[in-house]
């Protein structure tokens, strides 16, 4: 074998062998059994986050509250699976046929555009990687979402990306989100409030909650009119209850 040939042989299975280090690492780091009890600190998305902002020169910290489940409004958790991953309770992590008609609208449009990503991977990523869409960024989110899925419970994985999730530029958790949006906690937030924070989350720097948005305020009734079909809520619910004083009228007939 000639030299250079031998160089680049070894430069390849160089490359080869830190490919493989950097996504096998992930089989076993970080430790996802330590999300079973305890809260993260901030995550890579937060990171990320504050990062850009300190290149910029601002000086400014991420928003973030943590509030356990029980203080969620049922409204927020229905709204979120609807809007983002309605087969939560069910799959394994990964949504396959979800994937594919992404993957055949960003061929038909030619852009990556549309993720097709569970909950689940959602939270991976968010935790513990960037927001690039890089092959080798996604095939680190699919080994983490395998592992988030076998060491947590469903409940669990909702609670965690409920806190971590993006709801504004730089406004994590969605007690952060029901304080910045509407100036209440997240156990106070209506069914349309839910259904509005849940419609930005595709796009939270770039969505907004305040009426100005036709996508935002479509995909909310959206996801409000399902959660009606489904019996989550009672049309014109709130608007009952402030008639008759909090009293449901036909509770006691």
């Amino acid at each position: 074998m000639k030299r250079w040939e031998k160089i680049v042989t070894g430069t390849l299975i160089l490359i080869v062998a830190v490919f493989v280090i950097d996504i096998g690492r992930y089989f076993i780091f970080p430790n996802v059994k330590y999300l079973k009890k305890y809260n993260p600190e901030k995550t890579a998305f937060m990171k990320y986050r504050e990062e850009g902002w300190r290149q910029k020169g601002v000086k400014r910290n991420a928003q973030r509250i943590w509030v356990p489940i029980s203080q969620i409004s049922p409204y927020v958790i229905k709204a979120v699976i609807i809007a983002e991953d309605h087969k939560f309770w069910t799959h394994e992590g990964f949504d396959f046929e979800a994937m594919q008609k992404a993957l055949e609208k960003n061929i038909k449009q030619n852009k990556v555009k549309v993720g097709g990503s569970t909950i689940s991977q959602q939270l991976a990523k968010n935790l513990f990687l960037t927001p690039d869409k890089d092959p080798i960024r996604k095939i680190k989110e699919a080994i983490l979402t395998w592992r988030l899925e076998k060491h947590l419970s469903k409940r669990r994985i909702l609670e965690l990306y409920l806190n971590v999730a993006e709801w504004g530029d730089g406004v994590f958790g969605i007690e952060a989100a029901a304080r910045y949006h509407y100036g209440r906690t997240a156990a106070d937030l209506s069914a349309r409030q839910a259904a509005t924070l849940a419609a930005i989350l595709p796009n939270p720097i770039r969505y907004r909650t305040d009426g100005t948005s036709r996508y935002v305020q479509n995909q909310a009734e959206r996801i409000y009119q399902i959660m009606v079909r489904q019996g989550v809520v009672i049309d014109d619910y709130d608007e009952i209850m402030r008639e008759n004083n909090g009293v449901i009228p036909w509770l006691y007939k």
